[in-house]
């Protein structure tokens, strides 16, 4: 792994914008077979509603919770070296990883918020997998209702799934990612199952004879490699399962059900948006877009034993706990998955990855950039929104990573490394 190079960093912010006449239209010539390429996805991660389907998830009614801010220069707070890279700071991890916004807070109060290019705090950023957490939540509220068992079977409550290689898998196999399932998380192979997914719902152009079958016919096609329960691999289609799971279980869309039992009780400030397929199923391994400041609320939750800033229950308690014991089996099924995650000692469990063996931190991950830092011993939440070029840049995650690690130390000690 080695860290970016000087040829990675931001391009200089422009006040330039789409409602200048001067300046073209940046959507034009924008479709659903390049949105994803490195020069465009910039746009498109702040502009997902103008080229792909998508549907909201409501506020509700309920109140806005404020963000307190305390605002301080912490860019100079030092980032300590590692065996892939010399000392830095936080400012250049941040200059260095194609940022389009991010948020530090610390004990609900927000001490710095920075935005680039053309994002605003009402600008609405496409999560990608850091959606999975938010599912994985969703899920959290029905075990803690008494709605759903982990330890049932997935047939038990997608009876749609009993022909495909998901029979005898559990709820729990699909939470923690240990499902036998034969799925290709390579997003730079066109032929991947991550790649297949997006044809078949419309995020790409189909480019077989038929046209894409949606999210839960494809689902019912993918078949089993293996025992379920066995190690750790990455797959987004267990988080599509889980989303279909819960959805059957409430009656109702993972819209309208993310809207009544989370959204709308975080004290979002905005709807949030979810992508969907050509039949109105959300995309719920990576199709979320809110802004920053409402990912920052939600992390709160984490950090805060599943309350919100508007003090209101919104995860139990129960599920936080289970959420931050990551047994050894699981730990032990992370090391020995296929691949190398590059954090050894770590663990997923529950939708969220475990980057430490002796740390309270935790992170919602997606591709391209997107990240929440949550360190509830710390008291500590970090957003970050980004626009790599690339899905996975191992140079410019764990910066990040321990970037989030140092502001952590800094704002906790007695004398902060950074002044107001």
């Amino acid at each position: 792994m080695t860290e970016p190079s000087p040829d990675n960093a931001m391009p200089t912010p422009t006040s330039a914008g789409v409602d200048d006449p001067l300046v073209a239209d940046p959507a034009v010539g924008v479709d659903r077979d390049n949105w994803q390429d490195p020069d465009i996805v910039r746009w498109s991660f702040q502009n997902v509603e103008r080229v792909l389907p998508t549907t909201p998830i409501s506020r509700g009614t309920g109140p806005v919770a404020e963000l307190p801010a305390d605002l301080q220069d912490l860019g100079e707070v030092e980032v300590p070296a590692t065996e892939f890279s010399a000392t830095r700071t936080v400012r250049s991890v941040i200059e260095d990883s194609d940022t389009d916004a991010w948020m530090l807070m610390h004990n609900g109060t927000v001490l710095t918020e920075e935005y680039f290019g053309e994002m605003t705090p009402g600008t609405e950023h496409l999560l990608m997998s850091v959606s999975k957490s938010l599912v994985g939540t969703v899920a959290g509220v029905l075990v803690g209702a008494g709605d759903l068992d982990p330890n049932r079977l997935i047939t038990d409550y997608v009876p749609e799934l009993a022909e495909s290689g998901y029979a005898g898998a559990t709820v729990r196999h699909v939470l923690d990612m240990r499902s036998g399932i034969r799925f290709s998380e390579n997003y730079l192979d066109p032929k991947s199952e991550v790649r297949q997914i997006e044809e078949q719902i419309g995020w790409s152009e189909a480019k077989r004879e038929n046209p894409g079958i949606g999210m839960y016919e494809f689902l019912a096609t993918l078949e089993a490699k293996s025992e379920h329960g066995g190690v750790f691999e990455y797959r987004s289609c267990e988080t599509d399962v889980l989303g279909w799971v819960c959805e059957k279980i409430a009656g109702e869309s993972m819209q309208t059900l993310m809207s009544r039992v989370l959204w709308s009780r975080i004290g979002a400030e905005q709807d949030a948006l979810i992508a969907t397929d050509q039949y109105g199923v959300g995309m719920f391994d990576g199709g979320i877009n809110t802004t920053l400041r409402d990912l920052a609320r939600f992390g709160y939750v984490y950090a805060n034993r599943g309350q919100s800033l508007t003090d209101q229950q919104v995860a139990p308690t129960t599920w936080i706990g289970d959420t931050l014991t990551t047994s050894e089996d699981v730990r032990q099924a992370f090391a020995e998955g296929p691949g190398d995650n590059r954090m050894p000692g770590g663990a997923y469990h529950n939708q969220f990855w475990f980057p430490f063996p002796d740390s309270h931190a935790f992170l919602a991950l997606g591709i391209h950039g997107q990240m929440i830092y949550m360190n509830p011993g710390a008291n500590v939440v970090g957003v970050k929104l980004s626009s790599w070029g690339l899905p996975q840049d191992a140079g410019k995650l764990f910066p990040t990573i321990r970037a989030f690690e140092a502001l952590a130390k800094a704002v906790n000690t007695t004398a902060p490394a950074a002044a107001k």
